[in-house]
């Protein structure tokens, strides 16, 4: 069968990757095309635009590049057209990805899955109407997901969650501290672990303060996480007086080996979790004022975390917009570092959030149910007078 996937982030490529190798060993026809980047390419197939030329994040960058938005959008739309896929795979990325669902379905009527929600419980939850109208079926990857779709009666499935594949597959499980300092030159004081996020931006806003903060606990070693795409001067930009290390491409192998770890929002606090790291979130945003206003008046959500998400409840330390300060990150990092029963209650929290994600092989599952669905007698045929 021809696939065609759209993913607009470098999560997106990684997770339709996953997908696309799951979808070949299900099907040995399996013919991709697709917007995407470079691990989807390693997989096999098309790749028609990469996600580099895709990716315009805030308002103004959006404004700024509407003309080359719409460019993409079109081009997409003739593409599909011109391949003629038996289904189309939508990863994420809704601000792009809605548009395409609403033309493959209004003009082509072909089978339409979304593979990982936009996060519409947390904002923008309008957009529930357009996915009703216009995607056959939603694949999650959060079990709180299932619920909140089901307040606007429409049925998703829980796949399960693919970072809990990412780590416990991933190339370094079981190896020990001392390898690990060894490869990279680092010391022998227990590690924290700094996650400042992925764009300067996030950095500049937050690893002063994550630094300032750490630097005080002199037993233990800083290491940074460095963020694809972000070289090693930028980092050192901000470290300066600290003795710190920086590690690229190896956030897994930190987190394994960390004590403790400052986790800015994202992803990335579920894979500190899900490595039981005691953890602390602190997410500094500019223009304070303005950010709790938009918190307050258009977010839908009680947490900035995964963790805290999934959980239902506080896990983690929350340190975001008027309570972010120096003091405070102090003052979490000591508990996390020292406070024993904060900690066993932390971890006994971690193990009841493991359980919910359930057990590896999200992309196996959500590829099970695409190709299945298209091979059954009820599936909707593709119209090719359309085309």
């Amino acid at each position: 069968m021809r696939y065609y996937l759209i993913a607009g982030e470098a999560s997106g490529d990684l997770h339709a990757s996953n997908l696309m190798k799951s979808l070949k060993a299900g099907d040995r026809d399996a013919d991709f095309r697709f917007f995407g980047g470079d691990l989807m390419l390693s997989v096999g197939g098309t790749l028609v635009k990469h996600y580099r030329d895709l990716a315009y994040m805030g308002f103004i960058p959006v404004l700024l590049h509407l003309r080359t938005i719409f460019k993409n959008l079109h081009l997409c739309k003739q593409d599909i057209i011109a391949f003629r896929p038996d289904v189309v795979i939508l990863i994420d990325y809704p601000g792009f990805n809605l548009k395409i669902a609403r033309f493959v379905k209004e003009k082509l009527q072909i089978p339409l899955y979304y593979y990982i929600s936009p996060k519409i419980w947390a904002w923008k939850e309008g957009r529930i109407k357009t996915i009703r109208k216009y995607v056959d079926k939603m694949l999650c990857i959060f079990p709180f997901e299932v619920d909140f779709y089901e307040k606007y009666h429409y049925p998703v499935q829980y796949v399960g969650n693919p970072t809990v594949d990412a780590v416990t597959t991933h190339r370094f499980v079981g190896e020990n501290f001392e390898e690990f300092i060894k490869h990279n030159g680092l010391g022998d004081k227990p590690i924290i672990a700094l996650l400042a996020g992925s764009r300067k931006q996030e950095i500049k806003d937050n690893l002063p303060s994550m630094l300032e903060a750490s630097a005080t606990f002199t037993d233990y070693q800083i290491v940074i996480a460095g963020a694809p795409g972000i070289d090693t001067d930028y980092y050192r930009s901000f470290t300066g007086k600290y003795s710190v290390g920086i590690v690229f491409n190896q956030t897994y192998r930190l987190l394994q080996q960390a004590a403790a770890a400052l986790v800015t929002s994202g992803t990335a606090t579920l894979e500190t979790a899900l490595f039981r790291v005691p953890q602390a979130v602190c997410y500094k945003t500019p223009l304070k004022q303005v950010a709790g206003f938009i918190w307050k008046h258009f977010f839908k959500v009680r947490y900035i975390s995964l963790v805290n998400l999934i959980a239902g409840k506080e896990v983690v330390y929350e340190i975001f917009n008027e309570t972010f300060s120096v003091k405070t990150i102090k003052n979490a990092l000591n508990d996390i570092l020292y406070n024993v029963q904060y900690v066993s209650n932390q971890q006994l929290e971690y193990e009841r959030i493991i359980e919910k994600l359930g057990e590896p092989g999200a992309s196996e599952q959500a590829a099970g149910l695409i190709i299945s669905s298209l091979r059954s007698p009820i599936s909707a045929p593709v119209p090719q007078t359309r085309y």
